[in-house]
């Protein structure tokens, strides 16, 4: 079983982890929410306060450049197979999709929002997928009333905007 886990800091504390684990696969992520420090391993993980998931479903290997788009979703328990076995239906196909690096739909270890973690080269790339895919699972789980709130999103760059800049 594969573990995914996130937590968030100042990006120097981040970095700081992310060099002492040089070994594991973590990325750091820059948003205008914050800096998150991500980190998928099959074993624990190095973080203190960690958010945990587990891994449904994988496609591909995230990269060093790019776009992160996390989509929070809070399913009710009654909903989680429901949504699962949608989310597994929505990973069919997804090997073609232009400008997508990986993916990854996470189950919520100690709570009731998944996430459908994807990263792409760009935002338009993403939009295209997101317009025709996440509208029907969100239409499915909307008929199915298994959302306790409404979906969200978050995104965050490999670079902060000041090295983009750079």
């Amino acid at each position: 079983m594969t573990n995914f886990y996130t937590t968030s800091g100042t990006p120097e504390f981040m970095i700081k982890l992310q060099e002492k684990y040089s070994s594991e696969s973590m990325h750091v992520l820059y948003g205008s929410s914050g800096t998150l420090l991500i980190h998928e391993t099959t074993g624990k993980t190095k973080f203190q306060t960690p958010r945990s998931y587990e891994v449904l479903a994988s496609h591909g290997t995230f990269e060093e450049k790019g776009y992160f788009y996390f989509y929070h979703i809070p399913v009710t328990d009654e909903g989680r197979p429901v949504f699962e076995h949608a989310a597994q239906q929505m990973m069919q196909g997804v090997t073609n999709e232009p400008g997508l690096f990986a993916l990854r739909i996470l189950r919520p270890k100690k709570a009731d929002t998944y996430l459908i973690l994807s990263q792409w080269s760009g935002p338009s790339s993403y939009k295209q997928w997101a317009d025709r895919h996440l509208t029907s699972l969100e239409t499915l789980a909307s008929k199915q009333n298994i959302f306790t709130s409404s979906p969200y999103t978050q995104t965050y760059r490999t670079k902060n905007d000041e090295e983009a800049a750079d």
